[in-house]
């Protein structure tokens, strides 16, 4: 009994998740000192972690098979609540700065295209899954019906995302896309001309905005005219106007003037908006300096090592559980990239929080839930282990 009790206890993701609730808290509360929306973060984000935690042990009365066997539907349930969402009247779906991406009940506000990220890499990997199990020996014809099979899953989402509209997180959806089509064997002449195709049109469109910005913003509408001035910005600050590059110049500011240790509990000095979400990089380099944002780096770094390894280790026994962990590492990359390259800017400005670190509700839950089933893939990894060393 007590050997399968510790079958449970993984030791190294527990130090990591509480490493992170400790960096997350005291960012946070650095960054209340703004006063932006009130001093309560801290308890609600110890409220948000300990709701994800008791999601955790929740998902832990449910293995891998039974994840396999129900992912179509919990795909489904994500979508419908997508579609939910964009017909909902304004009263229980009120748009924010434009966009109605949030269910705003009274005390509570919720992101369902952060569930739905889940969602849709758990399903994603029974689908690649299933077709690998089907065609063992693959060729150009199997191997374009996968990548349809996951563009298809991918689109669902993302053309719904689209409609609300929020162009960061469908970005997220396209980048695990891309991700899993790489990881899952396709052929490397498959994905090259894909690759050529997207980084063209890519390139198309960047290359229209900049030589005609104006006629960029009339096609886009006034509400989202800001979305053409922070990719402006991000190629050129020095061509915008300093409304343009206002964010940017004051979490690139508040980055910089934490030097090597930072200026400690209760010492920031530089304001800039949504400190306790977007920007809580810039609060941890001015309170912590490049010591404390080396550390967050690092910790990041040992998270998807972590991810790395066991999905490498699982896939002998269940190559479902693999790719879900290579699409759930997908997600938290991306996210860690995107937040701190533009606070660097090296990317450009958007409303992608640092998962596990950031204040929010949807984020926390969401990630927390993708955490879950990262658990009982390493539980039962643990319980295929001892068995083969038997």
């Amino acid at each position: 009994m007590k050997k399968r009790q510790s079958y449970y206890f993984q030791t190294d993701l527990i130090i990591i998740f509480i490493l992170f609730v400790c960096v997350s808290l005291l960012s946070i509360y650095n960054a209340q000192q703004m006063d932006q929306y009130g001093n309560d973060f801290v308890w609600k984000q110890i409220v948000w972690f300990t709701v994800g935690v008791l999601l955790v042990a929740a998902i832990q009365y449910f293995d891998l098979e039974q994840l396999y066997k129900s992912s179509l539907y919990i795909y489904i349930t994500g979508i419908a609540v997508l579609i939910l969402l964009l017909i909902s009247p304004e009263s229980i779906a009120e748009p924010v700065n434009g966009a109605k991406s949030w269910f705003t009940l009274p005390g509570l506000s919720l992101q369902p295209a952060e569930f739905t990220k889940i969602t849709t890499i758990l399903y994603m990997a029974k689908v690649i899954t299933r077709h690998k199990a089907k065609y063992e020996i693959s060729n150009i014809k199997t191997d374009t019906v996968l990548l349809i099979k996951i563009l298809v899953v991918t689109a669902i989402p993302v053309l719904l995302i689209l409609q609300q509209p929020d162009f960061g997180t469908s970005m997220v959806y396209l980048f695990i896309a891309g991700m899993m089509i790489i990881l899952s064997g396709i052929s490397w002449k498959i994905i090259t001309s894909l690759i050529v195709i997207i980084s063209a049109g890519i390139a198309a469109v960047l290359t229209f905005i900049i030589k005609f910005p104006d006629f960029v913003k009339e096609l886009v509408g006034p509400g989202r005219a800001y979305q053409i001035d922070r990719i402006l910005t991000w190629f050129d600050p020095s061509q915008q106007t300093s409304d343009a590059t206002w964010h940017f110049d004051r979490a690139h500011m508040a980055l910089g003037s934490g030097q090597l240790f930072g200026k400690g509990i209760n010492g920031l000095e530089v304001y800039y908006s949504e400190a306790q979400t977007d920007f809580i990089f810039s609060v941890i380099g001015e309170s912590f300096g490049f010591i404390g944002s080396s550390f967050v780096v690092f910790l990041y770094f040992v998270l998807l090592y972590k991810f790395v390894t066991l999905g490498l280790s699982i896939y002998k026994h269940s190559p479902f559980a693999a790719y879900y962990l290579f699409g759930y590492l997908s997600l938290i990359l991306i996210h860690v990239f995107q937040n701190i390259g533009m606070t660097l800017g090296i990317m450009p400005i958007t409303g992608i929080p640092l998962l596990l670190i950031s204040y929010g509700g949807s984020s926390v839950l969401s990630t927390m839930i993708g955490m879950g089933i990262v658990y009982r893939i390493a539980v039962e990894n643990t319980i295929q282990n001892d068995y083969l060393f038997k």
